[in-house]
């Protein structure tokens, strides 16, 4: 991740098994590889998926994670790492950013707080207020509600961080809330 041109890359990795030994620390190996390199495809200019080249969000956030479990597959390859652990490895990649599981779970949650935590200050100074706010509602949105209550608790030495952090709790809880309302029609 030291390749990164995005300079909180290697911060947010190594923030993100920080988390994921909180939320589980017993954690196993294929867990905590995976976690340390869930956006590995990052840290390389030639292949790296680019958010412009699909329609929505989801579809990039998608193809990022399948890249990411790609290039940890040639490198555990490369050393020599059991077939069978390589495999849960890369599976755990592949959902990080959508979960389905419990061991994807930990580390999407892991993954979606660390934003908050490392990314956002970084991202709010390269995007516009706007993009800041969508991507804060949809980080929150996939937090478990036990994540949401520690992202309610972050603040920031920059008072307009803070809110813009408030106002996508709200808009996403607001969102959360008709999600609910209308699955009990």
């Amino acid at each position: 991740m030291a390749g990164s041109s995005v300079p909180e890359d290697p911060r947010h990795a190594e923030n993100t098994l920080d988390w994921l030994l909180r939320l589980k620390p017993d954690a196993d190996e294929p867990l905590q590889i995976a976690t340390l390199g869930h956006d590995i495809e990052r840290a390389l200019e030639a292949g790296k998926v680019k958010r412009a080249d699909f329609p929505d969000y989801d579809m990039f956030k998608a193809a990022h994670a399948r890249n990411s479990a790609e290039i940890l597959r040639q490198i555990m390859e490369e050393c020599g790492v059991e077939q069978a652990m390589a495999s849960e490895v890369c599976r755990l990649v592949c959902r990080h950013e959508t979960g389905g599981d419990p061991r994807a779970d930990l580390i999407r949650d892991a993954d979606s707080i660390s934003f908050f935590e490392v990314n956002l200050p970084f991202y709010y100074e390269r995007h516009s207020r706007e993009e800041a706010l969508r991507r804060c509602v949809w980080g929150y949105r996939r937090l478990s509600e036990r994540m949401r209550r520690v992202a309610q608790t972050l603040s920031y030495d920059n008072d307009e961080l803070t809110g813009l952090l408030k106002e996508a709790i709200c808009k996403a809880s607001a969102c959360l809330q008709g999600e609910v309302s209308s699955s009990g029609r």
